[in-house]
C-alpha cells in the first residue's frame, strides 16, 4: 500500500483539454440512447470495479447515488449475480459490461449467450449506448489508473 497518495500527473484530459469536448459529446450520445440512467451508472460502476480504478469507483458511486441508485444496490453491484436488488434487464446490461471489459479472459469474450440475453431487453440503439458506456468507462479507468488519480479528489 502506498503510504502517500499522489497522482503521477494531472488527468490527461486536463493536460489536453481539447480531448474533453469529444468525450463529453460521446457521453451525451450515450445518455440519449434510451437506457435508464441508473442502469448506465451501474454499468459504469461495475466496469470501474473490474478495472480497479479507485477514482472511477468513488466518482461512479457518487453519480449513481445522485441518479437515485440505492445504497443496497451500490453495495451489491460487485456481486450482482447473487444479489436480489437488480432487474433482469440490469443483470443483462451488467453481464454485457463485464464480458466487454474482460475481453482477454476467454476466446469468445462476449458470447452469444451474453449478447442474446442483453438483446432480449435492449434494442440496437440501447445496446449501442451500453457498449459505448463500457468503452468510455474503460477509457476513463485507463487514464485514471495509469496516472494514479486519487479517489475523491474531484469533489
Amino acid at each position: 500500500m502506498r503510504s502517500e497518495m499522489r497522482s503521477r500527473m494531472q488527468n490527461p484530459v486536463a493536460v489536453l483539454p481539447a480531448a474533453m469536448r469529444p468525450v463529453q459529446e460521446l457521453l451525451a450520445a450515450v445518455r440519449s440512447g434510451g437506457v435508464d440512467g441508473q442502469t448506465l451508472e451501474l454499468v459504469h460502476l461495475r466496469v470501474s470495479q473490474i478495472n480497479g480504478c479507485a477514482a472511477c469507483v468513488d466518482g461512479g458511486a457518487r453519480t449513481a447515488r445522485a441518479a437515485g441508485v440505492s445504497d443496497e444496490r451500490l453495495a451489491a453491484v460487485a456481486a450482482w449475480r447473487e444479489a436480489p436488488y437488480f432487474t433482469a434487464a440490469e443483470r443483462a446490461a451488467l453481464g454485457l459490461a463485464e464480458a466487454a471489459t474482460r475481453l482477454a479472459d476467454r476466446p469468445d469474450a462476449v458470447s452469444d449467450e451474453v449478447w442474446d440475453t442483453a438483446a432480449t431487453y435492449y434494442d440496437e440503439k440501447q445496446l449501442a449506448a451500453i457498449i459505448l458506456m463500457v468503452g468510455v468507462t474503460n477509457l476513463f479507468n485507463r487514464l485514471n489508473a495509469t496516472t494514479r488519480q486519487i479517489a475523491g479528489a474531484w469533489g
